[in-house]
């Protein structure tokens, strides 16, 4: 299901429309041709039109004609409701023939929404900061969904049309460029992707593809997506085919995959394993590919590692690392922070020596069983982070860390994710304490964008701190404009006293993990960590590494001077106070030191 131009000014064009009888594709500015139904319901015809041209297709239902823009657009320069664009994605040439991609031992991940990285908002002005981010250490930029959206602004989990960039950030040769100029620096790039939904505007499918959803599933989105019912084929293909599109053609260095739980599959090959199997038997099959999953349901089965022959992801986002730490810091306990409010530093030590927090376990948050064993797998099969664009704009005012806690707790818990064996990652101003908040935000047609706001704000009347309507009407509005252009970054911010000494010390921190840990990560086992408690809030922890050398961290994450932590095998390589604890086993408040014994030199094993 494509547009897809095959040279000498013809361009084939393809439709899944099972359940109408009639289909053309009309080219804006000249002629309208028929569509031949083919197998499964898919129309198809291959008439003059070259890149650059625009058209729609023409379906005639039951309720009568309507033109429609195309499910695979490559590109809608005029937004979700308009036409598409054809897109001839051969013709860029590749500055980077040779790049192999980066391995996952070595990813420091950067996370980053192009609307608000920069005052531009776009992707070539993105690859203006790609030498900063370089330089901080960044070795993967993770990019919020692109997929084109209605209106002007998103966070991108809104999408319609998952095959087109959205225009608003650019054109389609201008995120190659970008990704281009990444690989260029050795940074490699993925891009979220969103398999679970679309938005609530601009979808055009249950017109003429009602087939694309089942009410056999539920989601929290209403009926799911459709692949493992009648007439599937074709669905299961359109987002396989979109995770091969983008790695392909435009050279993503791989995907984070949206919510994962919600696709409800009941099929003998799962959607994920099958997207999996053939990512690694093509491109993944040249380059380092890596696919990350978010999952709610912590099924460490998923996992590169886990028992079974079939293809596997290479790590999780691990949003128990992310609430044990904010716990820690913040001692809230509304919502899924209840699970953790109990004891964030057993939870932390848990999540650290043995992946997740929820093996299995209940969660009084949710009132079931959550999670699967995950202790056998190896630490780079989990992403662990202190910030994210989910634990930030999903708070009513979309409020930093470093907004809720001091800046000696925020570098502790910073020392904690950056220098762990766990693949770290950060978002987008958090290396330098950005001032800006990351708010929810979107632009669809006034009457959604009404309910959208009513909905947001109902949100959090079950939290007491927005019992009161009048408190409720402060959060900012997702639909207007200012809410949006309010978490665009302050770049200037960087050079400027607390900012700039708290972005050298994230410098510092990645460029420890480069110097010592990189070289060591490749092939850490699972299994062979260990983590203990010193008091109620301290934590002790240390890893076998892939070549043998052992890495420990003595961490107090409390207000207060703690005892009991005797010294860690070998030397010291980090320390947030300079130097560990003193000879006493004394180690002050908010202080996390790490240690490495090197197995050639010291006979770790």
């Amino acid at each position: 299901m494509a547009a897809e131009y095959l040279g000498e000014s013809r361009t084939r064009f393809s439709l899944f429309a099972p359940t109408v009888e009639v289909v053309e594709v009309a080219i804006e500015g000249g002629e309208t041709f028929p569509m031949e139904r083919g197998p499964e319901g898919v129309f198809s015809a291959e008439v003059p039109a070259e890149p650059g041209a625009r058209y729609r297709f023409r379906v005639e239902t039951a309720e009568g004609e309507q033109s429609v823009p195309d499910p695979a657009s490559r590109f809608q320069p005029e937004d979700v409701h308009g036409p598409s664009e054809v897109v001839d994605t051969g013709t860029f040439e590749w500055p980077d023939a040779e790049w192999r991609g980066v391995p996952w031992h070595e990813a420091v991940v950067y996370e980053l929404h192009v609307g608000t990285f920069t005052p531009g908002g776009t992707f070539r002005a993105a690859a203006e900061r790609l030498d900063y981010l370089r330089d901080l250490g960044v070795t993967v930029v993770e990019v919020m969904p692109v997929s084109d959206f209605p209106g002007e602004r998103n966070w991108g989990y809104d999408g319609v049309l998952p095959y087109a960039p959205d225009a608003s950030y650019g054109r389609p040769e201008e995120l190659r460029a970008f990704i281009a100029a990444a690989h260029e620096r050795g940074i490699a790039v993925l891009l979220d992707v969103v398999y679970n939904h679309f938005g609530p505007e601009g979808n055009y499918l249950h017109v003429y593809a009602p087939e694309f959803f089942t009410e056999r599933h539920e989601t929290p989105w209403g009926a799911a997506v459709n692949v493992d019912g009648e007439r599937s084929g074709p669905v299961r293909e359109f987002f396989i085919g979109n995770a091969l599109f983008w790695i392909e053609e435009y050279g993503f260095d791989g995907l984070r995959l949206d919510a994962v739980h919600a696709i409800i599959d009941d099929s003998p090959e799962h959607l994920l394993t099958e997207l999996a199997r053939r990512v690694a038997e093509g491109p993944g099959s040249q380059r380092h590919v890596h696919l990350v999953l978010e999952n709610e349901e912590n099924q460490s089965s998923r996992l590169i590692g886990s028992e079974g022959d079939d293809a596997r992801f290479s790590a999780q986002w691990n949003d128990d690392v992310h609430h044990a730490l904010h716990v820690a810091a913040t001692g809230e306990d509304a919502s899924y922070y209840s699970d953790y409010s109990d004891a964030p530093v057993a939870r932390l030590g848990q999540c650290l020596s043995g992946g997740f927090a929820f093996q299995g376990d209940v969660s009084r948050h949710r009132g079931d069983e959550r999670g699967e064993p995950s202790a056998h797998l190896s630490p780079l099969r989990f992403v662990a982070f202190l910030q994210n664009h989910d634990q930030i704009g999903n708070r009513a005012f979309g409020d930093r860390i470093t907004d809720l806690a001091d800046a000696s707790i925020v570098r502790a818990l910073a020392a904690v994710y950056l220098l762990s064996p766990q693949v770290p990652m950060l978002f987008m101003g958090e290396e330098w304490g950005t001032s800006t908040p990351f708010r929810f935000f979107c632009d669809f047609e006034p009457e959604l964008a009404e309910l959208v706001t009513e909905g947001r704000r109902r949100e959090f009347e079950k939290f007491p701190e927005f019992s009161d309507e009048a408190t409720r009407e402060r959060i900012p509005d997702p639909s207007d404009r200012r809410t949006f252009l309010d978490s665009k970054l302050r770049w200037e911010e960087r050079s400027d006293g607390d900012h700039a000494d708290l972005l050298d010390f994230y410098r510092e921190l990645i460029s420890v993990r480069r110097r010592e840990l990189f070289s060591r990560l490749e092939g850490t086992p699972g299994g062979r960590a260990q983590h203990r408690l010193v008091g109620e809030r301290g934590l002790r922890a240390q890893w076998t590494l892939g070549d043998g050398s052992l890495l420990s961290v003595l961490a107090n994450l409390s207000d207060e001077e703690s005892g009991g932590f005797e010294p860690a095998p070998g030397r010291l390589v980090f320390a947030t106070n300079d130097s560990g604890p003193d000879r006493s086993g004394n180690l002050p408040g908010w202080t996390v030191a790490w240690y490495l014994r090197d197995a050639d030199r010291e006979g770790a094993s």
